[in-house]
Formats: structure tokens, sequence, C-alpha cells
């Protein structure tokens, strides 16, 4: 991605196209999801229940948002490959639809839909609200689709502009396609006809669907059983109109009055939600009498006021202000709105986690790590009142009595996988430092979990990557950090015993830490240098582990990992200890790549977190297969940034090269980019540094963006705890 910050007209969404899925994709115009209206006489029931599963749509999304600061708008709208994609209501880690794109057809040679048969443009109307637009041109000639998304700031509804344009002169038919898929189980839903609108219920969450025109030709079906795009496609006609009172998975479909040719080019679409038909379809209703432009009007005036409200962008963006300001929009945007504080991820799942794993609620959910990731960037840009709201939802949602916390949780703190890594543990300690909550209620908090370091430290069942167990060195330079800030806030609440032991603690670990993590007689160098991990705490044995993601069982000697770079960041290492200026020849001999956006890096030696060599989906594989293969991490790339801010050097270029890996329609940075790896190559769609289709947009990777920035400006990483920096003599001591 290039400078644009000039002109912000559409740019071409780089994407794969997928296989066709033998079921709805989704129709979208001005669409609202809302008020139940009194019902219709009722269709006969949908023969075919209950359908082909469910999945989700792809993770790499081309938009995302919702109305800042709108407490009453529950709803985040996201875009992917031409359609309106998951819409997440009432929270952010529920999704409350899979897609909603429209169908045209002649009704007697073609019916074509928009995931499958045209090509997407994607724009960012205003750089400074996230407000996007599809211009979706069919690959015949015949239409093209503008769609313009916002969500209504007084309510739970999504507004669609849609603009229809026949290019030859033929007037069609256009449908509105909508797989309901409420909530995480998207296979026990029923749905039906009401007065033009179609409604969807699962008992917990609702939905309805309006247009500004009204719907004709209703029907509520089962998923490649009698669902309104199985029988277009069959004969080009809507042969059949149902209800599906029986739950399953419903798709559902309607026809417009639009036709493409004057007069009949233009309508509005809303999506709505509540617990109820009833509360749904008013949403709906009222989002629709409120009008698309005055919805779109004071969602822009909400983002504009949000942005006017933070700290003035550090001079280091001048050439990347848009992105910038869209990675600040997206860290806010993944906010919850009812349990605060609590931001997810990423508003989607990659990969086999969308079909093959579709039961498990992964990445629309809370990681104690991510959430400092983001706590950091939130600092940076200015806004310390959601960074505080972060840690409220850590201690008061997340943390256990034990003072732990869960590998990942949903909203409300239900955890979703059962590992244990101690740097979730440590990092909201030194987050809480950082923010300068010391007073007795936060030091009760901090007091469980450093505590809980002491007694089960530093030994972590999982590190940074989620999927190792042994000593870290990410990982005890998290403790280390957590101890030595929990310290400082023991002796200030008068606690002298308990900040003994800390820092007793912390400093044992840093002296111990060369014999855990740093090996001298490995096969990589003759000279120390830094392990991703070992097993037994030996860094001179060559004990073997096994790498997941269909990786190899390897000595652990041979395992790299740039991580280790958070011992310098913390101030716990010298940025000029010759094992750290080893490690990082090695690192970037063995793990970095160069592409025209610049050098990125992969996040640790043989690493499959990340697409097959033909370019399909990550997906669980077997040990040692090496069927997929992880790409580099935008990351990583920041963090080296901060690291060489440590040494005196620039990190310009690092933040430009981030900057350059957005995506070039939404400005999104995605967890991976395409390395120099198979299917990687210029001229193809899996161009070396460019985002891959892993999780996208990535809460962490703007988290970084965002805190590089500032640091360039400071000079200095901007979140170092000065308290440990000073303690162990780094360059970084302010005190």
């Amino acid at each position: 991605m290039s400078a644009r910050d000039v002109v912000h007209g559409p740019r071409r969404r780089r994407r794969l196209r997928r296989p066709a899925r033998a079921v709805l994709g989704g129709a979208v115009g001005a669409l609202v999801l809302g008020v139940v209206p009194p019902a219709a006489a009722q269709e006969e029931a949908a023969p075919g229940y209950p359908g082909q599963a469910a999945d989700w749509s792809p993770g790499d999304k081309d938009g995302f948002g919702t109305a800042i600061g709108a407490l009453d708008s529950r709803v985040w709208y996201t875009l992917n490959d031409g359609t309106l994609s998951e819409v997440y209501a009432p929270r952010i880690d529920t999704p409350s639809s899979r897609d909603t794109q429209l169908v045209v057809t002649d009704g007697a040679t073609f019916a074509d839909r928009e995931d499958e048969d045209t090509e997407s443009v994607v724009e960012l109307v205003d750089p400074r609200a996230l407000v996007y637009r599809q211009t979706n041109t069919a690959t015949s000639g015949r239409y093209r689709i503008t769609k313009t998304y916002t969500t209504d700031p007084d309510r739970s509804a999504v507004l669609v502009d849609v603009q229809v344009e026949s290019l030859d002169g033929q007037p069609y038919q256009v449908y509105v396609l909508h797989d309901v898929g409420l909530g995480l189980n998207a296979n026990d839903d029923t749905g039906r006809s009401a007065d033009g609108r179609l409604l969807a219920t699962d008992g917990a969450l609702s939905s309805a669907v309006a247009s500004s025109g009204g719907l004709t030709d209703t029907s509520s079906g089962y998923l490649e059983r009698s669902d309104g795009w199985s029988d277009l496609r069959d004969d080009f006609v809507l042969d059949d109109t149902w209800d599906a009172p029986t739950p399953g998975n419903v798709v559902q479909i309607g026809r417009t009055g639009l036709t493409g040719l004057d007069g009949a080019q233009r309508l509005t679409l809303a999506l709505g939600f509540g617990t109820t038909e009833d509360e749904a379809a008013q949403a709906a209703d009222q989002a629709l009498d409120r009008g698309f432009g005055a919805a779109l009007q004071a969602y822009t005036d909400g983002w504009h006021g949000y942005l006017d409200g933070l700290a003035p962008a550090p001079a280091s963006v001048g050439e990347w202000r848009t992105e910038y300001d869209v990675s600040a929009m997206v860290l806010a945007a993944s906010e919850d709105k009812t349990f605060r504080g609590g931001f997810v991820a990423s508003p989607g799942k990659p990969w086999a986690w969308a079909n093959e794993l579709q039961h498990l609620p992964v990445y629309h959910e809370v990681w104690s790590r991510d959430l400092y990731q983001v706590a950091s960037g939130l600092q940076a840009m200015g806004d310390v009142a959601a960074a505080n709201r972060a840690l409220d939802h850590l201690w008061t949602v997340q943390q256990r009595p034990d003072g732990s916390f869960p590998q990942n949780a949903r909203l409300d703190g239900e955890p979703v996988f059962g590992g244990l890594q101690m740097d979730e543990v440590a990092l909201p300690i030194v987050l809480a430092w950082q923010l300068g909550r010391t007073g007795p209620e936060d030091w009760a908090r901090i007091r469980l979990s450093a505590d809980f370091l002491v007694a089960e430290g530093p030994e972590t069942d999982q590190e940074r990557w989620e999927n190792l167990g042994g000593w870290s060195p990410n990982t005890i330079a998290a403790e280390i950090a957590g101890l030595v800030t929990a310290a400082d806030v023991a002796q200030a609440n008068g606690d002298d015993a308990r900040a003994q032991t800390y820092l007793a603690t912390a400093d044992r670990w840093r002296a111990e830490l060369p014999g855990w993590t740093v090996t001298t007689n490995g096969p990589l160098s003759s000279e120390p240098y830094y392990l991703r991990i070992t097993a037994d705490g030996n860094a001179d044995a060559g004990t073997q582990i096994q790498i997941s993601d269909g990786g190899p069982l390897v000595d652990q000697r041979t395992v790299l990992d740039p991580s280790f770079l958070d011992l310098v960041r913390f101030g716990i290492v010298p940025a000029d200890d010759p094992a750290v200026l080893n490690t990082l020849r090695l690192i970037d001999e063995q793990l970095g790549y160069d592409t025209a956006n610049g050098r990125f890096w992969h996040r640790a030696s043989f690493d499959g977190y990340g697409e097959k060599a033909d370019g399909t989906q990550w997906e669980p594989v077997d040990p040692g297969s090496g069927e997929t293969i992880g790409r580099g991490w935008p990351l990583l790339t920041g963090e080296r940034g901060e690291y060489e801010l440590v040494t005196g050097a620039s990190a310009q270029e690092r933040l430009d090269t981030m900057a350059r890996s957005a995506d070039d329609a939404s400005f999104f940075l995605a967890e991976q980019v395409w390395d120099d790896r198979p299917p990687s190559a210029e001229g193809t769609e899996f161009v070396p540094g460019e985002p891959t289709f892993s999780a996208t947009p990535l809460a962490w990777s703007h988290a970084v963006f965002l805190r590089l920035a500032r640091a360039i400006d400071a000079g200095r990483p901007v979140d170092t705890p000065d308290v440990v920096a000073c303690r162990y003599g780094s360059s970084l001591c302010q005190g």
C-alpha cells in the first residue's frame, strides 16, 4: 500500500475468488433489520429442515463499522467479497447474520449473486469515519451495484444505500438474499414473512430485513434445500415461497422494486435487531423512517468528534494520516457497548475457523494479552479513558479469584479455550501501573495476579503464540515487568513484604533467564542466542519439541522467535546485549524477508499457521505434514521498530512498511502478509507484503502501528515501565 492520503477514490480490493458456496450469500440494498410488523398470512412450511450446516463468512474483512459512543446502537457491520458479511448484535462477540447481498436475474437466462458474479471495488468514503462503499460490477457487464453503509446511532440497525444500474438497457429483477445466522449457532433459526419484511428469531435474538420500497415474493427456507437462491439458481424464477417455522439454517429472500432502469434504481435497506421480532422490526422501521442521509450524517459527526478529541497525530504519520485515523477508529470500534472495556481481537474468523471449526467463537473474543496491546495503542492515540475501561474489564470480568486469567473469553467472561498463558496474567499489572492505577482497589487486583506469578511462574503452559509450553523469553519479560511494577504498587500501599518478594523473584528470574532461554551450544551459531522456548528450562539441552500447525518435531535449539525483544522494550535486557544482537542476526537470516512494501518477519521457525502452498485456507493438519505455512506478521515489523528506537536508530521505515502493507481499499492491517514462499509472487493475487486471508483488521496490528507512530516522535518506546527500566539499568530509564 503506497501513500494515498490526497485522493480517497475507490480502490480495488485484492481478493482471491473463493470456491462458490452452494448456498446463499446475502442481499444488500438500503436495508434495515428491525421492527416486526403485524403477522401476514402464513406461508407453507419450507421443506428440508434443518438444511445444510451453517458456516461463517471469511475473516479478511473489506469494511467494518459502528456508531462511536452510541450505546443504544449495539450493532457492528462487516464487509467481505462484495457483500454485507456478519453483522454483530447486540454484542461484538455475537454474530447475528452471516451475510446479505443482492441477486440479479432476468427471469429467463441467468441469476447472479454479488459474491460470485461481480468484480467488487471498496472505497473508504470518509477518511475520518468508518463509512465504506462497495461498487460491484457484473462480470457479464450487464449491471452495476453501488452500496454505502452506516449504522443508525440511535438504534440497533444497519442501513444500506443501494443503487442498481442496468448497463445494457435491459430491466432486471433484483432480490435481497439474507443468510440469517443469529447467534453463535446459526443452525437453530426460524424465519417468516410479514408485510413485506423478512423476520427471523432463534428465541433469544431476532432480526428484521426491510426496504424503503417494501419487499414482495418473500420466502424463508433452509440452506440448499428450500432457500430462495437455490430456487432462482435452478431456473431463474422464484417458484416457491415458504416460511421456516422449524429451527434450522434459514436463508431468506425478497424481491425489491428495482429494475436498474431510470426511476427504479435506488432504495434503502435496513437490518434491525432485537430480542424479539417486534423489537427488531421496530428498529428497522424507525431507521428507515429516519432515512439513510440523516443516519449517515449523525454517524460521521460522531466519528469526527471522536477523532477531534484525541491527541494530535504524531509527525511520523504525516504521509499516513488516513492509516493512523483508521487504526484509531478500528481500535475504538472493537469495543463492546454492553461490556464496556471489552475489545475483541478482530471482527471475524479466518480460514477453517469460519467453516470446519465454526462452532468456536475465535477472534471476536477478548484476550488479556491483546487487550493490553489495544490499551497501549489507546494510550498512544490519547484515549486514556478507553484504556482505563479496558483495565476495568480485565479486573472485573476476566480476572479469576486466584489472580489468573483465561486464555481468551467471551465478553461476559465465559472462557473459550482452556489454556493458561502467564503473560496474560502479568500484562494487566503492567497496564495498571502505566495508567497510574495504584490505589487500594487496584492494588487488591494487582496483588492477586502478582501472587499467582510468584507461585506459578515463570514456566507457562502456553506462550504468546498459544501452542508451546515451557520457559519463554517473551513470557518471562512480561512476568518480570509485572512483578517489578507490582512491587512499586505494593510499596505505595504499605505492603513492603510483598514488594520485597516480588522484586526478589523478578531479580532471580532475570538472573536465571540466560540458562532457561539462551543457548550457548545451539546448532545455529557458535555464539549465544535466544530461543523461542525451552520445554525443560535448559537452553543447552537438545530437547525435542513438537511444532504445531503441521510443523516438525525438532531440537528446541533450532527454533527462533522475534518476540524475545520484549525483554528490551520493557527495559529488562540492554539493546546491545551480545545475545540480543546475535539472535537478531539469526532472525534476520532465517525469519526475515524483503518485499516491495518493506521487510517483514515470520513469527517463529517452522511456523505453519497460515495458508497452504496453493493459497487455500489454513486448517488443522497432521503433525509434520508441513501443509500449512505461516507468513509474515506486520506487528513484528512494528516491534522491530520499537527495538531500533532503543538503539538510537530511526524506525520511520518500519512505520512506513506497516502502512504500505495495509489493504489498499479499507486501510486495514492484517494479521499476516504474503511472504516469499508459494503461492506468493508479483503479478498474482498473492503479492509479497500484501495482506493474506488472515484475520483483518487485527486490533493488535493497528495498536502496534499507533504505538510505534507515537514512539518515533518520542524517540523511545512509549509503553516501557520506567520502574523496570531503572531497576535493570536500561538506557530507557528516565527516573
